[in-house]
């Protein structure tokens, strides 16, 4: 099949980007230690996949209290903004485009990633069902714990999470970054605010929908108005599961907040779909009605291949399409699928942790 759309440039916000085939935001562990740093080894690992249309980073904790896993970047220190800057550097030099995915996990965290091993935080002091992180034991040891229970935010403290993530993308257009990306999918913090069941609120935050999508609202507005909404993206997850979501109303959820982001004029809008975590998948139909709900540039992400991608950008409801696993195993994804080459399979043992083995060393063509 032809790939005519795929790889034809696409004018996303204010960033010209030479093809639509974008990288995903891939959790991959390898932050340098102390200080959750990016190292030499992590702008080695983008370099070598700046062929994407646009980069979108692995998801970034914007503060301390905003960590779930052990060693995953931040973006809140002078270490962890000049160590992002090496990785933008890189990228651009070889004629990439990226952006910083903002992160906050919410209850999706364990004591001993908290600060003074305090509780994590979340809309309401509900616990994550079946979910689990990874965090390093005082002996120095690996472990993948359930998440602790967590303490419910004060309304008083919610003005603090949104300086978070303001601070986060003004530190972000300092490193470079052409574009953050606020992640309010995939059982996160701004997620469980969405969830009817992870947000039991009595507050203005809690209860209608208009209540349970006003901080991911209020965070978009605060960094739209820090750095232009022509640079910023959102990443939602209708009926996505993982992290103890709940499906009832999810769909609904995420068109309403798709049209109020489409009232503000953002660069694009990034569903992950729900095929690699469970949950009801979604359809064409639902697919054009968030188009008509957005309005704006709009990419799909979730066990697309190329053909695949093709055909969706073709028929009008998609501007791009991002892969995730694909890249990992194969940072030239972009020029094999223009010349239909075999892929690399990606090897699960090292997706997460570890140093340039299943990282850095994949072979390009």
């Amino acid at each position: 099949m032809s790939l005519d759309k795929l790889l034809t440039p696409v004018t996303v916000g204010h960033t010209t980007l030479k093809n639509r085939i974008w990288m995903a935001p891939l959790t991959r562990s390898r932050a340098s230690q102390p200080g959750d740093v990016p190292s030499e080894m992590n702008a080695r690992y983008y370099r070598q996949r700046a062929s994407a249309g646009l980069i979108v980073s692995e998801a970034t904790q914007i503060s301390r209290q905003g960590q779930g896993y052990a060693l995953t970047p931040g973006i809140y220190t002078d270490a962890q903004e000049a160590g992002w800057k090496q990785v933008v550097e890189q990228v651009h030099e070889a004629g990439g485009r990226i952006a910083l995915q903002l992160w906050h996990v919410g209850r999706i965290s364990h004591h001993l990633l908290q600060e003074n091993g305090a509780a994590p935080v979340a809309p309401s002091a509900i616990q994550a069902r079946n979910s689990t992180v990874f965090v390093i034991q005082p002996d120095g040891s690996p472990s993948t714990p359930q998440t602790d229970v967590p303490r419910a935010l004060e309304t008083a403290e919610l003005p603090g999470i949104v300086a978070d993530y303001v601070q986060a993308a003004k530190r972000a257009m300092r490193a470079g970054f052409d574009l953050v990306e606020v992640h309010a999918a995939n059982g996160y913090l701004l997620n469980q605010f969405l969830d009817t069941a992870a947000n039991q609120r009595s507050d203005e935050y809690g209860g209608s929908l208009e209540n349970r999508a006003r901080l991911v609202l209020e965070v978009v507005d605060a960094v739209v108005a820090e750095i232009g909404a022509d640079k910023v993206g959102v990443r939602l997850s209708p009926n996505g599961v993982f992290g103890d979501m709940s499906p009832a109303g999810s769909a609904d959820t995420a068109l309403y907040v798709a049209k109020a982001l489409g009232q503000r004029g953002i660069a694009y809008l990034h569903i992950a779909e729900p095929d690699w975590a469970g949950g009801q998948a979604l359809d064409d139909d639902y697919r054009r009605a968030l188009r008509k709900a957005f309005g704006g540039s709009l990419v799909f992400c979730g066990g697309y291949d190329a053909d695949k991608a093709e055909r969706l950008i073709s028929s009008g409801i998609a501007d791009a399409v991002a892969f995730g696993r694909p890249f990992i195993a194969n940072p030239d994804l972009v020029e094999r699928y223009r010349r239909g080459a075999a892929l690399n399979q990606a090897d699960p043992s090292t997706f997460y942790g570890g140093s340039d083995h299943g990282y850095t060393d994949y072979p390009s063509l």
